[in-house]
């Protein structure tokens, strides 16, 4: 019998309370978060700037969860590097500035972290088609990247259904942006095995509730994607 698919809660930081980011990353932590998601941005490639080295450093001292550095950034080659030697276990970059994306992925192999490609909405599926065997995560956007708290974008879902059919059953697909108890079971019955989250978690009384809900739709999520493949 094959196990049913893991999945995987990763508390986006950029909606936490940076005032009080130990005590919230502790206390998602605790809740059973899987990883971190760090939103670097750039102001350049997205109309939005973010935090980078110094931060993504105090982060990793305070934690023991995987960091993902989702570099939104016009040069991530240039600056993978940085954020690896502040803690970063997972550097994924995106899709549309990569002018040689097997070149990047080997840069970013040698600094021994798990690699990731991430596409826009407005980015076709099979743009990544050459390079989605080289690395361990995909990551589609389902809102528009550069601010937090967006509404899912329903027409998301057959794209994650497309990126679903391009991986194998190592790697993770993550889909990041409009993730809550009320979207979860969708993307996860479309394909979706790590559910990026940031308002829904950080801007509620409870987190730890909240982390809870996002997985118990992820698990309807899963038992709709068996039902569905049933014949």
């Amino acid at each position: 019998m094959t196990a049913a698919p893991t999945i995987r809660v990763a508390p986006s930081l950029l909606s936490a309370d940076f005032g009080r980011l130990a005590e919230q990353i502790a206390l998602v932590e605790s809740a059973g978060a899987d990883l971190l998601h760090l939103d670097i941005m750039d102001g350049h490639f997205v109309p939005n700037l973010s935090f980078g080295v110094p931060v993504v450093r105090a982060i990793s001292r305070c934690t023991r969860l995987l960091l993902n550095a989702h570099l939104m950034i016009t040069d991530p080659g240039r600056y993978a590097p940085a954020f690896v030697e502040a803690g970063a276990g997972c550097v994924t970059f995106h899709i549309e500035v990569a002018e040689d994306p097997a070149r990047l992925v080997a840069q970013l192999r040698e600094l021994g972290v798990m690699v990731g490609v991430a596409l826009n909405p407005g980015t076709p599926p099979p743009a990544i088609a050459d390079i989605v065997p080289e690395v361990d995560l995909v990551l589609v956007m389902s809102v528009w990247p550069g601010f937090g708290g967006q509404r899912f974008l329903p027409e998301s879902l057959e794209r994650i259904s497309e990126v679903a059919a391009l991986i194998d059953g190592r790697q993770w697909l993550e889909v990041d942006g409009g993730i809550s108890p009320q979207t979860a079971a969708d993307v996860v019955a479309a394909g979706a095995n790590t559910l990026v989250a940031g308002s829904s978690v950080f801007d509620t009384d409870d987190p730890a509730a909240a982390i809870a809900a996002l997985r118990a739709a992820g698990t309807r999520g899963v038992a709709r994607r068996k039902a569905e493949a049933e014949p």
